[in-house]
């Protein structure tokens, strides 16, 4: 997105957390970072929960101060946390809002236990989420899929100012490339991610170890950090299937992640039954399809509505049984046949998917949002 804006001759300045090395992306992507180095933001920064919920305002400190100095045309927050700050703002600044909701953030947290999150606390959670557009009185709001979308519309929202934007991907990282594998190697069901506390459940551990008692030759490769959730993940079917084999690579640079995937065989998406999950266009998903891998899924309400008619994809119930399955079918399926469909799933998404088909549709719709609220005036 930063890229389409530029291009489309917009001066974009980014607030953001700290960056490594803010430098050489400011000239590589030709924007002004604004950057926030209150305390270390990150998905895995300790007392990433706490900071979420006080970063709104100090995000907001940080826009005021600058939109002193130089006036903005219009603010566009990525994800909720950061939708909070903008929406905030709307009134002060007097300028026109869309906010891109990556996920339905709350919405995951519905699988978490008691314990972590009360289900009173997530309630109040849940609604407030929702009603960032219409509490703030937004000008545009996009989503990541057509369900989050229907979702804004239900709370009053109005319809012609939402805009369901997908989720994409990079075809020159995650592309088909049967010269990775290698002939006879024993079969590989592959799961990226940052493995949160939504993504590795009963349905994920179920699945694995039915696959792994009905085909004790499947390797199981789970690409990325090794978090608590992962740990304690492996050690659970490590117990209930002694001798599977079981592979962590730790983290890995995202530029390398689909080397991994192209010499895999089937990617999983095993994830548990919440709003968020329903909402998701599941990142990986896309990948593994990029990627011309089979793709075995619980039936999330996008990914079903979006690829309804893709043979790349299969999906089983919300339990590890069917899950297993559907993982199963992908196995037994012929090398050949498999990579016919995969050649075909590859060439759908690079052409729907790709990130340049999805940020070119943002910024559009961004543009058309402004020059609405321009001619309509910003309250």
């Amino acid at each position: 997105m930063a890229r389409e804006f530029v291009k489309r001759g917009h001066e974009l300045h980014v607030f953001c957390p700290k960056l490594d090395e803010p430098e050489r992306v400011q000239a590589e992507f030709g924007i002004q970072l604004h950057e926030f180095t209150g305390w270390r933001m990150g998905r895995y920064a300790r007392f990433r929960n706490l900071k979420y919920v006080l970063y709104p305002a100090a995000l907001e400190r940080l826009v005021r101060r600058e939109a002193s100095r130089t006036p903005y045309d219009v603010l566009v927050s990525q994800h909720t946390i950061s939708a909070v700050a903008a929406g905030r703002l709307r009134r002060p600044l007097k300028q026109p809002v869309v906010l891109n909701f990556l996920d339905y953030l709350t919405g995951f947290m519905e699988t978490w236990p008691a314990w972590v999150m009360p289900k009173p606390a997530l309630r109040v959670l849940n609604r407030y989420e929702m009603s960032l557009p219409r509490r703030f009185e937004v000008d545009g709001v996009m989503t990541v899929s057509d369900p989050l979308a229907d979702r804004f519309v239900a709370t009053g929202y109005p319809r012609d100012r939402v805009r369901a934007i997908q989720y994409g991907y990079d075809p020159s990282l995650f592309r088909m490339d049967t010269s990775r594998r290698v002939v006879g190697a024993l079969p590989v069901v592959i799961m990226h991610g940052s493995f949160d506390q939504h993504h590795l459940g009963p349905i994920a551990r179920d699945a694995v170890c039915g696959v792994a008692q009905a085909r004790p030759g499947v390797r199981f490769r789970f690409v990325g950090r090794e978090t608590d959730g992962l740990k304690r993940f492996a050690a659970e079917v490590r117990a209930r299937v002694p001798g599977i084999r079981l592979e962590l690579t730790g983290f890995i640079p995202y530029a390398e992640v689909g080397r991994e995937l192209a010499s895999a065989t089937v990617g999983l998406v095993p994830y548990e039954e919440s709003n968020g999950t329903h909402c998701a266009f599941v990142a990986k998903a896309v990948e593994y399809l990029g990627c011309g891998l089979g793709v075995a899924s619980t039936p999330l309400e996008n990914l079903q509505r979006y690829f309804h008619d893709e043979p790349g994809i299969r999906f089983g119930g919300f339990d590890g049984k069917s899950l297993a399955s559907v993982i199963l079918s992908w196995l037994d399926m012929a090398d050949a046949e498999r990579d016919r469909i995969g050649h075909a799933s590859s060439r759908r998404v690079q052409r729907e998917l790709s990130w340049e088909t999805v940020a070119r549709n943002a910024a559009e719709f961004v543009e058309h949002t402004v020059r609405r609220a321009t001619a309509g005036g910003v309250g």
